[in-house]
């Protein structure tokens, strides 16, 4: 699979703390058991997919500089909370591709052409989650679907419920209403994947209380646990 192959090929750089490691002495043992990875995929296991939206060349897509002198930028937090998750999954011999090994913005389309070469190839074995920091002057922790017809609505239930069992008592899970725990949203990649597929919005960036959380390792760690959780009740 080239998605698979793609990343195992290429070095993570994520900036802002500055990192520039191989994934193979991230995860030491990964060229090792590539074949053994391969053969998960193609025996029936679902594949998770991660998608780290946004790259560092996107406009806007960071927090204000704070009084003192941090900043969040979504592309490096995305790619943090997606290799956390990945690292996990690994060690739990799950299946997992990352969508976007590269620092630079992948267009959507081209990162929906992905998912949809990876549903075709792991004959319709995979789902998607898509990682992200929200904005817009609010607070707290959403998750979005485009259908309520697909298991992306069964997925979506499981993970909110994760993250008000995570962070219910110290943060608000936002939910349309009292009964639904996701929201359903017309983004494109939640749209255009043709796989299950939830779009997590990991709290505000805009936001200073949210957005010291999203950049401690505490709440990096409390993130990342809510959707390796999550991927565990889905495949187990």
């Amino acid at each position: 699979m080239w998605c698979l192959k793609n990343f195992f090929e290429k070095k993570i750089a994520i900036k802002e703390p500055e990192i520039s490691v191989p994934i193979s002495e991230i995860v030491p043992e990964l060229e090792n058991d590539i074949e053994d990875i391969y053969e998960k995929v193609y025996n029936n296991m679902l594949t998770v997919i991660l998608d780290n939206g946004h790259g560092e060349n996107t406009p806007g897509k960071r927090s204000p500089v704070w009084d003192d002198g941090s900043q969040l930028f979504e592309y490096e937090f995305n790619r943090d909370i997606v290799l956390r998750i990945y690292q996990q999954l690994f060690e739990l011999n799950i299946p997992c591709i990352i969508l976007v090994p590269e620092l630079n913005d992948i267009s959507l389309t081209e990162r929906c052409k992905r998912v949809n070469k990876i549903y075709d190839e792991t004959e319709k074995k995979c789902f998607l989650f898509s990682i992200h920091a929200n904005a817009g002057g609010g607070t707290g922790w959403e998750c979005h679907i485009y259908s309520e017809k697909t298991k992306s609505k069964d997925y979506a239930t499981i993970l909110a419920q994760e993250a008000k069992n995570e962070f219910g008592t110290e943060w608000k899970v936002r939910q349309p209403l009292p009964n639904q725990l996701y929201w359903v949203s017309n983004f494109q990649i939640i749209r255009d994947s043709k796989c299950p597929a939830v779009l997590t919005e990991n709290f505000f960036m805009d936001k200073e209380e949210d957005c010291r959380f999203i950049m401690s390792e505490e709440g990096r760690d409390r993130i990342a646990k809510i959707h390796v959780e999550t991927i565990k009740k889905i495949i187990s």
